[in-house]
């Protein structure tokens, strides 16, 4: 576990080994999420979009047009 302490001005440094694990680099945002139970995520916002590019398999290869019900997760039909 990793420690930091929050100065006077409400800035922190995050410890090296977070910073390693995120490729973290100077100049660089993290993005802060609370969750209801309290629970704090940080992340890195270094990654683009396009880093996705090609991450997926074709999974429609002929090309069918799918409604946007099809799409949706957790509705019921």
């Amino acid at each position: 576990m990793s420690e930091s302490t929050v100065t006077s001005k409400g800035q922190i440094t995050i410890p090296v080994d977070i910073r390693v694990s995120l490729s973290l680099h100077a100049g660089e945002r993290v993005v802060f999420n609370t969750l209801e139970d309290g629970t704090v995520i940080m992340r890195a916002k270094n990654k683009s979009i396009l880093d996705l590019e090609g991450s997926l398999s074709d999974s429609n290869p002929t090309n069918t047009k799918v409604s946007i019900e099809d799409m949706s997760i957790g509705q019921d039909k």
